[in-house]
C-alpha cells in the first residue's frame, strides 16, 4: 500500500501546513503549474515526487518534469497530464493519451477546481485536486490524499486549507 498526497497549481507557494501532509505520505505527485523551481526542490528533498509541467512553467522545471506521466503503481495504471479537461469535456492531448495509454486513474489539474469522478465511458477515476496555490480563482487552497492498494484507490481524503501568506 502506497500513501500519496496529490496537488496541483501551486504557482510557488508552498507552507508548513502543505508541508504537514508532505511527511505523512510515501509518494507526492504534482499535476503541474509548480511555479519556483524551489517548490520543486523541496518536495523532491522530502519524498518520491512525480509531477508534471503546467502552462505557467519555467523551461527549467519543463526540463525536469514531461508534459504527461504514464506509469505502473500498485496494480494501478496511471496518466497525469496538467490541461487534461474533465469527464466529458477532456482536452484533445488527453483524449488521445487516454486511448493509447488506457489509464484506471487519471490525473489533472489546471481549472482550479476540486472533482473527483468516476468516468465509466473510459473505466477510469478522474482525479483534480483543485489548487494548493495562492494565485487563481479558488477561495480554499485543496489537495487530495489516498492510498493505493492491489489496483484500488482507497481512503480518499480531501484537505482544504485557508489561504495563508506565502513561505517561497
Amino acid at each position: 500500500m502506497k500513501k500519496i498526497l496529490l496537488l496541483s497549481d501551486t504557482h510557488s507557494h508552498i507552507d508548513d501546513a502543505i508541508l504537514k501532509y508532505v511527511n505523512q505520505a510515501d509518494e507526492v505527485w504534482h499535476a503541474g503549474d509548480i511555479g519556483h523551481v524551489e517548490v520543486y526542490e523541496q518536495l523532491r528533498k522530502m519524498k518520491p515526487l512525480r509531477g508534471v509541467h503546467g502552462n505557467i512553467d519555467s523551461w527549467t522545471l519543463r526540463c525536469q518534469c514531461p508534459e504527461y506521466l504514464s506509469y505502473m503503481i500498485e496494480d494501478v495504471k496511471v496518466l497525469m497530464i496538467h490541461k487534461a479537461g474533465s469527464p466529458g469535456k477532456y482536452s484533445p492531448a488527453c483524449r488521445k493519451l487516454i486511448i493509447s495509454e488506457k489509464p484506471g486513474l487519471l490525473i489533472g489539474g489546471h481549472s482550479h477546481i476540486l472533482k473527483v469522478m468516476q468516468d465509466n465511458s473510459n473505466n477510469l477515476l478522474f482525479l483534480n485536486p483543485g489548487a494548493a496555490g495562492l494565485e487563481g480563482i479558488h477561495k480554499v487552497m485543496t489537495l487530495l490524499r489516498f492510498s493505493l492498494d492491489k489496483g484500488k484507490v482507497v481512503n480518499m481524503e480531501i484537505i482544504e486549507k485557508e489561504r495563508s501568506p506565502s513561505r517561497i
